[in-house]
Parts: structure tokens; sequence; C-alpha cells
């Protein structure tokens, strides 16, 4: 019996690993840190676009720092101009499904979809087609694999999650400080999951600090392909 019970646990940690593991990529290709030889971070945002996504893209052009935006579908048909205006700002756009459902438990079918309208929704939108993808939650599933190999995605996981959903401005900034280092890929969110119109003011805030005081660290700015690709510094 106890063996049987040790399998099982064995098991279950394996699946864990495999669909929430940041450098796993059982279910499907992906990346969660950049290269270790240079000093350059990206700064990548989940959820969006929001109505409040304008106000985080003044911040980030008032720096000169452009981020990786992964958005869904959902929102993006809804608000398409705010999608449109990420992209003419000259940053990059990710796929991060249709309705941010959890793909835990999917079938296959249901997960191509998901990408599939989200990858329609922001190409027409915004005019760019993606080629990263971000799982809700970060959580990965059979039949992954073969819907990142149709659209041609890359998986994008992170180094730090900045839980800037439930932290304070202060905790966001401190926990991306203290994460920072080469090739770091930022986790944070421009939306809240489903929601119409949320209130992302403490990320706005942490990212006004964070930004000055890892520039004085030496750290420069890069979005998630430019960071993996060696492209030029913003």
């Amino acid at each position: 019996m106890g063996g049987k019970i040790a399998l099982a646990v064995g098991v279950a940690g394996v699946a864990s690993y495999a669909a929430r593991g940041r450098s796993a990529g059982v279910f499907a290709p992906s990346v969660w840190h950049g290269p270790r030889s240079r000093r350059a971070i990206a700064l990548t945002f989940d959820d969006g676009p929001s109505p409040s996504t304008s106000r985080l893209l003044d911040v980030l052009d008032s720096y000169g720092v452009k981020a990786t935006f992964f958005q869904c579908g959902m929102h993006v048909r809804r608000l398409p101009e705010i999608a449109r205006a990420v992209a003419e700002g000259k940053h990059e756009i990710g796929n991060h499904t249709h309705s941010h459902n959890s793909l835990w438990l999917r079938s296959p079918d249901f997960i191509l979809r998901e990408i599939g309208e989200a990858q329609q929704a922001i190409e027409s939108a915004a005019g760019v087609k993606p080629i990263l993808f971000r799982a809700p939650y970060g959580v990965r599933w059979f039949g992954l694999r073969a819907a990142q190999q149709r659209f041609g995605l890359l998986g994008v996981m992170w180094t730090v999650l900045a839980r800037d959903w439930k932290l304070p401005a202060p905790l966001i900034t401190s926990r991306l400080l203290q994460g920072a280092e080469n090739g770091a890929i930022f986790c944070l969110h421009d939306g809240r999951e489903r929601a119409v119109a949320p209130d992302i003011t403490c990320t706005i805030t942490a990212i006004r600090e964070t930004i000055p005081r890892l520039r004085d660290l030496g750290y420069q700015f890069r979005t998630v392909s430019q960071l993996l690709q060696g492209g030029s510094v913003q």
C-alpha cells in the first residue's frame, strides 16, 4: 500500500511540474528566462488590454521602454483601439487565449479554439501576428504543443511573478527588485483576468518606481523577442 501511495504522489508531482513548472517543456516548448550574459530584463503584462492600459503605455513611453503584452482575445475585441495603440507604440503583443479560461483538463479542441480566436482577434485589431504565447495562470496541458505549432507560437513563462493583482505597489516593486537578474522575464498585469474595468493602479505605480531603480543598477529593457534574440536594447 505504501508503495502505491508513493507512486501516486510521484505521478501527481510530475503532472504538476509538467503543467505549472516554469522550466517545463513537457506539454509544449516554452522559455522562462533570457540569456544571462546581458544585463537586460523583459517586462511583460498579461490579461489586457483594459481601459487602464493607456495609462501604463504613457508610463512606459515616458521612460522609452518597450514591453511585451500578452493579450486576451475577448478584451481585444472589446477594446481594439487600445490593442492597436500597443502595437503602434512598438510594443510586442503575445497571445493569452481568448477568454482566459484555464487550459487544465481541457480538450485539445478547446485549447486550439482559445488560441486561434485570440490570434485572429489580435491580428485583426492590431495588425500584428503574435509569435509568443502565455497560458492563463501559467498552466499548460495536453494539446498545447499542437496548438502552438499550428500558429507558430513559442510559450513564455516568467522568472519573477509580481503578484500585482493582490499586492500593494511597494511590495510589487520589492519583488521585482529582489528578482532582478540578467535575462529575467517579469510577469505583471495590465488587466485582471476577465474584468471589464480593472484597477491596475498598483501595477502602474510599481512600474513607475521600478524602472528608474533598475536602470540605476545598470539594467536595460527589451521585449521578450529582443531578449531571446539579442535585439537592440530599449
